[in-house]
């Protein structure tokens, strides 16, 4: 998994044209990769930036994957996030914001895709609403981009209405010790098991529910999402390798979530968590079973 050039614009602005250039320079790229066939269409994402802002959606985060491949960085897979300007204005800590993530590459390795985010402002770590949620959006090279692409914008922030609707339902839902347990054992197996479902870090579940600021402490199933999802994609837990006698080999740190898909999976993959453990607390519960393998299918 490829990592990325991270940075997120912290102090609520948005960012600028040139500011996008130096996080992101592949969406900038004004012609596709040299190792393009030439039936590949090349659709600029920078004319979809602009016609975003003109629209009113204003970019707030740029990443883009690195490459070992010479030549190669200034085409690789983006990653923007866009809010509409009726929600640009200075919010208040803990307000939730809805966004739009747009993707794309310029070497083949991404179409155009477009996914529901939220933003928090307490942690600026961004969430991704799942499909169950919101659907996400593919779009071709070829044909009207732009529009499609604006189009499909503007379907997705009108629908985050409903995500934030969950939101205010999930922060009246309380879990209990062995609910917020259960969703971190899941959490716990998303971010950590191998492709056969092994588990060997020394990191517990457990540790995925520690809050990282007082706004986090409670017990309701929105801010169990938010300490999980923040200790799982920020990284910074520690724990002591062991080995069959106990005896101590090494101190194993997690590292933060920086390639472009495994956040993607990760932060819609945790939603849909959410979501099924919202199922199961309903008073009129559904059969959803609540494995993080089953999620992991679903994400």
């Amino acid at each position: 998994m490829p990592n990325t050039q991270s940075f997120t614009h912290r102090n609520q602005t948005p960012l600028t044209i040139e500011e996008i250039a130096r996080r992101a320079p592949s969406a900038l790229a004004k012609r596709p990769y040299a190792g393009m066939s030439t039936k590949y269409t090349h659709i600029a994402t920078l004319g979809v930036i602009e016609a975003m802002i003109a629209a009113g959606f204003q970019p707030f985060s740029a990443v883009q994957s690195r490459t070992r491949v010479p030549g190669k960085g200034d085409f690789t897979k983006h990653m923007l996030r866009f809010r509409h300007e009726d929600v640009s204005q200075p919010l208040a800590v803990g307000d939730v914001i809805p966004e739009v993530v747009l993707i794309n590459s310029h070497d083949g390795t991404s179409a155009y895709k477009l996914i529901a985010g939220l933003y928090r402002l307490i942690c600026s770590n961004g969430m991704m609403v799942s499909d169950a949620e919101i659907d996400a959006i593919n779009i071709t090279h070829k044909g009207d981009i732009v529009g499609e692409v604006l189009e499909g914008s503007r379907m997705l922030i009108a629908d985050t209405q409903n995500s934030l609707g969950t939101v205010r339902g999930w922060t009246q839902l309380q879990l209990t010790d062995g609910e917020q347990h259960a969703f971190a054992e899941s959490a716990h197996s998303l971010r950590f098991a191998d492709a056969d479902g092994n588990v060997t870090t020394p990191i517990t579940a457990d540790q995925l529910l520690i809050p990282r600021r007082r706004e986090d402490v409670g017990d309701d199933l929105w801010r169990t999402l938010n300490r999980v999802q923040e200790n799982v994609i920020t990284g910074g837990l520690s724990a002591v390798q062991r080995d069959a006698n106990g005896r101590r080999v090494r101190r194993v740190t997690t590292r933060r979530i920086n390639g472009i898909d495994q956040d993607v999976r990760l932060n819609r993959a945790l939603w849909e968590l959410a979501a099924k453990m919202a199922a199961l607390k309903s008073p009129t519960p559904k059969d959803i079973p609540f494995a993080a393998a089953e999620v992991v299918q679903a994400a």
